[in-house]
C-alpha cells in the first residue's frame, strides 16, 4: 500500500510533470514517436494491402509477411538496428538516440495488423455488390474508390486501432537505447530503486492507452456505413420532423 501512495503522491507532484525530463515531455516524445511510426506504417502497408485484396491476389504473401512481423521480437529488431552500421544509435532530429532504429523498428510492428486487415477487408466485400457496380458500368478504379473501399474501412479501421495500441505501448522500448519517451521514466526510476516513479510512469502509459483505444474505437464507428445507417434509420423524428398522412378522414375515398 506505501507504493501505491507514492505512486500516488508522484502523479500529483507538480515537479514530476515539468522540465525536461518530466512526465509531460516524455508523453510528447512517445506521442511523436507513435504517431509517426504509424503513419509510416499506414503509408507502407495500407496502399499495398487494399491493392492486393482488390485484386485478390497476393493473399498468401500479404498473411505470411504480417505472420513472420508477429514472431519477431521487437526489442530483438531493435538491439539488431542498433548494433548495425546503419541506422545504428545515432540521434535522429526529435526523435533522440537511436530515433531512427526505434522508429524502423516500431514501423515494422505495426505493419502486420495493418496489412492483413487491409487486405481482409477488401476481400470480405461482398461479390454481388462488386457485380452490381460492374453492371452499372463502373470501371475498376471507380469500384475500388466508390463501392470497395467505404465497405471495407470499418475492418481497416479496426487494424489501425489495434496498430496505434499496439505501438504506442510498445514505444516503450526506446528507453532501453536511451531514446525518448516514457519508458525513460520508468527505467530511471527503476534504475534508482524509485519505485514510484517507474510505477507512476507505467500508470501514465496505462492510462493513454486507454484514451487512444476509446477515440480509435470512436474513430471506427464514425467510419462504418451500417452503423450510420443504423443511427439515423433508427433515431427518433422530432415533432416537427414528423410526417403528415398523405390522405385525411374527410378525404378519404369512400366505396362505391
Amino acid at each position: 500500500m506505501e507504493l501505491f501512495a507514492e505512486t500516488w503522491q508522484y502523479l500529483f507532484d507538480a515537479d514530476s510533470w515539468t522540465g525536461g525530463g518530466g512526465l509531460v515531455a516524455r508523453l510528447l516524445e512517445q506521442l511523436l514517436l507513435t504517431a509517426t511510426a504509424l503513419a509510416a506504417a499506414m503509408l507502407l502497408g495500407l496502399p499495398l494491402a487494399l491493392w492486393l485484396g482488390h485484386l485478390g491476389r497476393g493473399g498468401f504473401l500479404a498473411v505470411n509477411i504480417s505472420n513472420v512481423g508477429r514472431a519477431i521480437p521487437t526489442f530483438a529488431l531493435l538491439a539488431l538496428l542498433v548494433a548495425a552500421d546503419w541506422p545504428g544509435s545515432g540521434d535522429f532530429g526529435p526523435y533522440g538516440r537511436a530515433g531512427l532504429a526505434t522508429l524502423i523498428a516500431l514501423v515494422l510492428f505495426a505493419l502486420p495488423p495493418l496489412i492483413t486487415n487491409g487486405y481482409v477487408a477488401m476481400r470480405e466485400v461482398p461479390t454481388d455488390v462488386k457485380e452490381a457496380a460492374d453492371g452499372m458500368g463502373m470501371s475498376r478504379r471507380q469500384r475500388f474508390r466508390r463501392v470497395e473501399l467505404p465497405l471495407a474501412l470499418p475492418v481497416v479501421a479496426s487494424g489501425v486501432r489495434l496498430a496505434l495500441v499496439q505501438v504506442w505501448a510498445t514505444a516503450t522500448i526506446a528507453a532501453l537505447v536511451a531514446g525518448p519517451g516514457l519508458g525513460r521514466i520508468i527505467t530511471e526510476g527503476f534504475a534508482r530503486n524509485d519505485y514510484a516513479q517507474g510505477m507512476a510512469g507505467a500508470v501514465v502509459v496505462a492510462l493513454v492507452a486507454l484514451v487512444l483505444e476509446v477515440a480509435a474505437a470512436a474513430l471506427q464507428r464514425a467510419v462504418d456505413p451500417m452503423s450510420n445507417a443504423a443511427s439515423h434509420s433508427s433515431s427518433p423524428r422530432g415533432v416537427g420532423e414528423m410526417s403528415e398522412p398523405s390522405t385525411t378522414v374527410e378525404e378519404a375515398p369512400t366505396g362505391s
